[in-house]
């Protein structure tokens, strides 16, 4: 016969005293860089903290109701560490273009840092959108290909095509400052 498992209801404080170092340590290996590892875990604390629906205990005002805390805390740190793994990656490419440039036509410090703050705004825009909708902007957007050669290469109908470039569009505009 099935037996519910227990809800445990853990103050915020205590759910951040008991796990912090487990989650840092959990982290740690999958980064190898301490420093990352308690960055990432503070912001998944305060990603919990921020959330508009926590799952919070009836009557209890800033409690959470959990099954398993440490699952919990190691689903919201995994999606942070795959969009840092992420910003890591078009970092380093961005840095490998950099290197590639002659000397004169490299830009300045200053230049570097917004426009690597630019591709970041962009990754974040791009990650907010739909699979197939961001598909079909970058390939749109970035390779330069048809709305008809799109359609054909992910097996969908250029009216789709169409739509999802639009809501992309829409996605974009929405989005600048």
């Amino acid at each position: 016969m099935f037996q519910p498992q227990p809800v445990s209801v853990l103050p915020l404080e205590t759910l951040y005293r008991d796990q912090h170092s487990w989650l840092c340590r959990w982290l740690d290996r999958r980064l190898h860089n301490a420093g990352d590892a308690a960055d990432l875990a503070q912001d998944t604390f305060m990603r919990i903290l921020q959330a508009p629906v926590a799952p919070t205990a009836p009557g209890r005002e800033g409690d959470l109701s959990l099954r398993a805390p440490r699952a919990y805390l190691a689903t919201i740190a995994r999606r942070l560490l795959i969009n840092h793994l992420r910003r890591q990656t078009l970092e380093q490419a961005y840095l490998e273009a950099l290197a590639a440039l002659p000397e004169d036509m490299a830009p300045s410090p200053e230049q570097q840092v917004i426009i690597l703050g630019a591709l970041r705004e962009i990754n974040a825009m791009l990650e907010s959108l739909p699979v197939k909708v961001r598909a079909v902007f970058v390939l749109s957007q970035v390779e330069g290909m048809t709305y008809a050669d799109i359609a054909a290469e992910l097996g969908i109908g250029l009216r789709s095509v169409k739509r999802y470039m639009a809501q992309a569009m829409t996605e974009c505009i929405l989005l600048a400052p």
